[in-house]
């Protein structure tokens, strides 16, 4: 059986959104969400919390993961998060305990679902584990196959398409006038024009070893799991948080 862990960085000192990763979210603090959905999957070893900050560590512990100290120099605004799971596997290949795979996801990744990651996790590992499925889980990768979805990458991040399309985007030229960045697009038909995605801050799931050799998220064999952007909201903002605790009721009703 493979074996897998979940890595969610909560550090204490966010600037934009202060203490962000607890602020309240239907009478629970967010990060209890994320933490509740790595559970619920089923498919983890451990669900651990890296954090130097001993109220998120208590909290996190409350709602069932393991915390890991984050040395300081990890805790800093510029440091990325390819830093602090690197640091995470490196701590566990020190405790004989190196995973197959592991799933990074993020504290604010308010409304993924056991699916999505169980669903992502299918893409990157071929058919699910037993365990997986025990919860529910169930293995439709033929079908997967027959629409095109890569089942060999290294990586497979949650994604999400653009609510506007990027290839109409309009410049702001030196006299103040508008014009198309990309010309060649201008007048095609949606169906005619790239279909694009990114990141949304929500999840990677990636291969240890490949990510160890690689030491990031983007390597060659990258995939993508699409999550609609309504429940990819990210939360950097008091307008995020407002946006995110509107869409709270919705989305969690049924996990509280």
């Amino acid at each position: 059986m493979n074996r897998c862990v979940a890595v969610i960085p909560a550090r204490g000192g966010s600037k934009r959104l202060p203490r962000k990763n607890i602020l309240d979210i239907l009478g629970r603090p967010m990060l209890s969400y994320p933490v509740g959905t790595a559970i619920a999957s089923g498919l983890f070893d451990q669900v651990i919390v890296s954090t130097e900050d001993e109220e998120i560590a208590g909290i996190a512990e409350s709602f069932g993961a393991r915390v890991m100290e984050r040395p300081a120099e990890l805790a800093r605004d510029r440091s990325t998060v390819v830093q602090v799971c690197t640091h995470v596997l490196d701590t566990l290949e020190k405790e004989g305990d190196f995973p197959d795979y592991f799933c990074c996801i993020y504290a604010t990744a308010l409304f993924i679902t056991p699916e999505d990651i169980g669903e992502a996790y299918k893409n990157l590992a071929g058919p699910i584990s037993d365990r997986g499925r025990e919860n529910g889980l169930d293995n439709r990768a033929d079908d997967d196959r027959d629409n095109g979805l890569n089942h060999d990458p290294d990586v497979v991040m949650g994604v999400s398409e653009f609510n506007l399309q990027p290839v109409q985007a309009l410049e702001r030229n030196r006299e103040g006038f508008l014009s198309h960045k990309w010309p060649e697009y201008t007048g095609r038909q949606s169906q005619f024009q790239p279909r694009l995605t990114a990141s949304n801050g929500t999840f990677y799931w990636a291969k240890a070893r490949a990510f160890d050799a690689t030491t990031g998220f983007y390597p060659e064999r990258l995939a993508g799991y699409q999550i609609p952007w309504l429940r990819a909201i990210d939360i950097d903002t008091p307008e995020d948080l407002e946006n995110a605790r509107r869409l709270a009721p919705i989305f969690l009703k049924n996990r509280l």
